[in-house]
């Protein structure tokens, strides 16, 4: 049996120490930049520095996350914080999803560890041998995973893998999801996810929360996860969440860990869970024999424990909690980023079914959570720890990190291909862009297939690796030679990938100079950039370019992909959201992809981006739903707002 680590969240001070005092083996957090958990307090570099020592002297590791999509002109930046991070606080590994930032840690000297965030995508066994390659020591595996799938992806594997086993689930599979970013440039790759899943929406005339997942809690189900090979960590999520979370979460797992067969520290180890105000939970999919869609329409959204909702009028709004209420606890009336949220700290005892008077105007029906609670014993603990922390002694001080950029490609003066991308390959001419599909009802060889662009799915699922690498071989047998790729790491797919024409595709979320340098690394010709990028994003990268660049001119774009759909909804019928949005779903192969119903549509900059040295246009020709209907929109995304 293996004997994994117990990682735990820390999003703030009081939560780190919080980890420290519950026994966890590691803890991670982020920085003020790069931390895809941008809303949480994070750390500065001096204050990390001190904890950093403080988890040492207790042989506690410490990872650090910059775990977001870098932006054409932030390489530099990027690697002056590596310089000052691993000069001044000394993490045990730096956790990354954009490929990009290999490349700079090694200009920057960079020599701790080397994490793969789940948000950088390896699904499946494919990709691990380049990421080994590459210097990566281990990798997290999406939340969406099976234990078989698990099982699968982690035999004989070549890197350490890591798996959640607690905490909140996104609707979209991580890394692919651009809803956010969609709907007004705050990018849920560059930590400031809006929610727009959380939020209701109207079905057939029903409102409901069609796409707010229930938590995920594995609780005795991990002793199953034990005897997995390569499987060096159980992950906790929440760096949002308070101290109390932290130190339940933390104890509960460690006792399972450690007492897999004892029945009384499951029973504790449940109550400690219980304790923990998080959201309903599930298992999700984690038993292959009994999957479980953790989505329910007419639950509440909110993170924390439900309380119940307000009661009275505006003025004299009240409610009667479920559970008693401590001095100290942070309630939240209403949902995050919503109309009439916000936050209220108890000052004395609330009985439960007592009643809680709320202090000036709350509208009657909004929901009421509890989001964080600090008992005295853990207080105490807390200050016990906070007063042996050490003083670092020196300050972190400037860097004069430059990252060196690559050569750029030379232009040549032909023509960019204007390619059309059909879902359903048609009877015509090529050369076609034709998205592959294991349906049988699908032909993959329409046209001419030497000329032919075959693009790969954003997500490859462990138990159809074996059939797609079946059907790539197949292709490659009858001559195929131009593939996109849905992930930088199915490239592992192909043989030999210097005889083909290998491009990253819009789902691989390719946003600098430092990521294309490692694309060409790895064998690729060239990458279709992240179509949530700005004008002046988009011109940058042109310009820096070491490898052959497209894009996207116009088309039906997912806003998020996910592996799970509400029992209650069917696809192709549209969501409506409370600003008259339109969305709808369409099931591909294991995918569910939800669309909006309004394109890209960069058509009029056309000129301009072949002038830039785009060598690739791309025109995705979704079919359209019955009963949808496309709405006039400039189609624009972030090309004039720019990407936050």
């Amino acid at each position: 049996m293996t004997r994994p680590e117990i990682l735990a969240p820390a999003g703030q001070e009081a939560s780190f120490l919080a980890a420290l005092a519950a026994g966890a083996d590691a803890i991670y957090c982020g920085l003020k930049h790069f931390s895809a958990r941008a809303q949480a307090d994070n750390f500065s570099l001096t204050r990390l520095a001190a904890l950093r020592r403080l988890a040492g002297e207790r042989n506690v590791r410490v990872y650090v996350a910059l775990n977001t999509l870098i932006k054409p002109d932030e390489p530099d930046k990027a690697g002056r914080l590596l310089d000052r991070l691993q000069r001044f606080v000394q993490p045990d590994a730096v956790i990354f999803s954009d490929p990009g930032l290999v490349d700079i840690a090694r200009q920057a000297g960079l020599t701790c560890e080397m994490h793969l965030s789940t948000l950088g995508a390896l699904s499946s066994r494919a990709g691990q041998r380049q990421l080994a390659d590459l210097g990566v020591s281990r990798a997290v595996l999406p939340r969406e995973l099976d234990i078989d799938e698990i099982r699968k992806t982690a035999d004989n594997s070549p890197l350490q893998l890591e798996v959640f086993v607690h905490g909140a689930l996104c609707y979209g599979v991580s890394g692919r999801c651009w809803w956010s970013s969609y709907l007004g440039g705050k990018s849920g790759l560059r930590g400031r996810c809006v929610q727009p899943c959380r939020r209701s929406y109207d079905y057939k005339g029903q409102r409901g929360n069609y796409f707010s997942c229930l938590d995920l809690e594995l609780d005795v189900l991990v002793k199953t996860l034990l005897t997995v090979p390569s499987l060096s960590a159980w992950k906790i999520e929440g760096r949002k969440k308070g101290a109390h979370y932290v130190f339940y979460t933390t104890i509960a797992y460690r006792l399972l860990r450690d007492n897999p067969d004892d029945p009384g520290a499951k029973k504790e180890a449940l109550g400690l869970l219980e304790q923990a105000l998080g959201r309903k939970s599930s298992h999700y999919n984690f038993l292959p024999q009994r999957p479980f869609v953790p989505l329910s329409p007419a639950r509440e959204p909110g993170s924390g424990r439900h309380l119940g909702v307000v009661k009275g009028s505006r003025s004299k709004s009240y409610i009667n909690p479920g559970i008693q209420l401590l001095p100290g606890d942070l309630v939240r009336v209403g949902q995050e980023e919503e109309p009439g949220h916000k936050l209220i700290k108890i000052k004395k005892n609330v009985p439960g079914k007592g009643r809680f008077d709320l202090a000036g105007t709350c509208r009657p029906g909004l929901p009421v959570f509890l989001i964080d609670r600090l008992e005295p014993e853990l207080a105490g603990m807390i200050r016990d720890l906070e007063n042996k922390i050490p003083n670092p002694g020196i300050r972190p001080g400037a860097s004069q990190f430059t990252y060196k950029l690559p050569a750029p490609l030379k232009k040549k003066n032909s023509r960019a291909l204007h390619l059309e991308v059909f879902r359903f390959a048609p009877r015509k001419k090529g050369p076609l862009g034709i998205h592959l599909s294991l349906e049988p009802n699908r032909s993959a060889a329409s046209g001419p297939v030497r000329d032919n662009w075959y693009f790969l799915p954003p997500v490859i699922w462990p138990r159809e690796e074996e059939e797609w690498q079946r059907l790539i071989t197949g292709l490659v047998k009858k001559g195929a030679q131009n593939f996109v790729l849905g992930s930088v790491w199915q490239g592992d797919m192909f043989k030999t990938p210097e005889k083909l024409n290998l491009w990253a595709g819009p789902f691989a979320n390719i946003a600098n100079p430092a990521a294309l340098n490692i694309l060409r690394e790895l064998g690729f010709k060239g990458a279709v950039l992240s179509p949530e990028l700005s004008r002046e994003d988009i011109m940058q990268m042109a310009q820096k370019a070491c490898i052959q660049v497209g894009i996207i001119i116009k088309g039906l774009w997912p806003v998020s992909i996910s592996r799970t759909f509400a029992a209650e909804a069917r696809p192709f019928l549209p969501f409506i959201s409370p600003k008259k949005e339109t969305f709808w779903a369409a099931r591909r192969d294991s995918n569910i992809y939800i669309y909006p119903n309004w394109e890209i549509n960069l058509t009029e900059h056309v000129s301009e981006l072949r002038q830039a040295g785009f060598s690739l246009l791309l025109h995705l020709k979704e079919p359209l739903p019955k009963k949808i209907t496309l709405k006039d929109r400039p189609g624009l995304w972030n090309w004039e707002q720019g990407l936050i």
